[in-house]
């Protein structure tokens, strides 16, 4: 253990020697990649997020988000067998768009409103690509003609397993890379197991008291603009990554475009156009490398899995690449 440790330290050393250099000797397009994660993340990311991740954290500290899903939580009880608080994280997560749905998640379970089994289902397949992000971005860089097929895909993919984790044995889903057991007693002071993941969140001790709504107000609008901020740093460092490449002049431009997809999607997408259609469609349920490091960033104060979150985030996009062949081979 020792070896392999030893191993990672000279290797991300080894890493960060590599990149200060061709800093130094690329300045220039240093300043370019850092300054287009800049960009994407004041043009696209602060005005579309930040309302919501404010508006959220009112309704979870003043104790809004059950009364919010009155209307739906039957309907979404009936299909995963939710909580309430699970049915406030699914329409959230999928309306707002990534990392908002990592983000309540980490919130509710940090706050012992979710027990640690719910949110780590709902994790897995509530943390994706926005439908506004989706529809006012991705499809007309991409010139999708028909997007009902990509929209289906997209969100159908996620809702299918998602009703397969809450709903098919947990017994079929106990993987090796799975680091977390579902009766591991814990010992954190602010998650609480529960045994079925339907359980209403009255019948979960709350760790934190009811805000009045300035209190709420004022919490929510610093807790939103931090986690604004961690998220722009991640998409200027992962940008910056794009130079990783450079002094190889021989590598072709599409495969350049990948990595660049793989590192930060939207970026990605951004410098590939319609030369990447469907790598770009099978990659966005990935996210990226950027979108992972997010979404640890808005969990970290849980004990949830980021391993596990990668692993059925690998699987759904494997699905979708299947649906993917299946329809350009028809």
């Amino acid at each position: 253990m020792r070896k392999i440790d030893n191993f990672y330290r000279l290797l991300f050393t080894g890493i960060s020697i590599y990149l200060i250099v061709l800093m130094l000797r690329y300045p220039a397009l240093s300043l370019e990649y850092a300054a287009t994660g800049l960009n994407l993340w004041l043009t696209k990311m602060v005005p579309t997020l930040l309302p919501f991740m404010i508006l959220s954290g009112i309704m979870i500290r003043m104790e809004l988000t059950e009364n919010f899903v009155t209307v739906l939580h039957p309907l979404l009880h009936r299909l995963f067998g939710t909580s309430k608080n699970g049915s406030y994280t699914i329409i959230m997560g999928f309306l707002c768009g990534f990392p908002m749905g990592a983000r309540i998640v980490g919130e509710l379970c940090e706050s012992g409103r979710l027990s640690r089994e719910e949110s780590s289902k709902l994790l897995y397949f509530c943390n994706n690509i926005g439908p506004i992000y989706f529809l006012s971005y991705v499809i007309p860089v991409l010139g999708i003609k028909n997007p009902l097929i990509p929209l289906l895909i997209m969100y159908g993919i996620p809702l299918l397993y998602g009703f397969i984790l809450f709903r098919i044995p947990l017994l079929l889903f106990r993987l090796p890379i799975q680091f977390h057991r579902r009766n591991t007693q814990h010992s954190h002071a602010n998650i609480l197991s529960v045994p079925n993941s339907g359980d209403t969140a009255n019948d979960i001790h709350k760790t934190i008291s009811r805000m009045s709504l300035p209190a709420a107000i004022d919490s929510s609008v610093l807790s939103g603009l931090i986690g604004i901020a961690k998220l722009g740093g991640y998409m200027v460092f992962f940008n910056l990554l794009n130079i990783v490449f450079v002094p190889f002049r021989h590598v072709s431009t599409d495969l350049l475009n990948l990595y660049q997809c793989i590192l930060e999607i939207t970026s990605g997408i951004n410098h590939s156009g319609q030369s990447l259609y469907y790598p770009i469609l099978i990659l966005l349920p990935f996210g990226g490398f950027s979108c992972i490091a997010q979404t640890y960033s808005m969990i970290s104060r849980t004990d949830l899995s980021v391993r596990s979150y990668i692993f059925h985030k690998v699987v759904q996009t494997a699905l979708t690449a299947l649906c993917y062949l299946i329809i350009y081979f028809l």
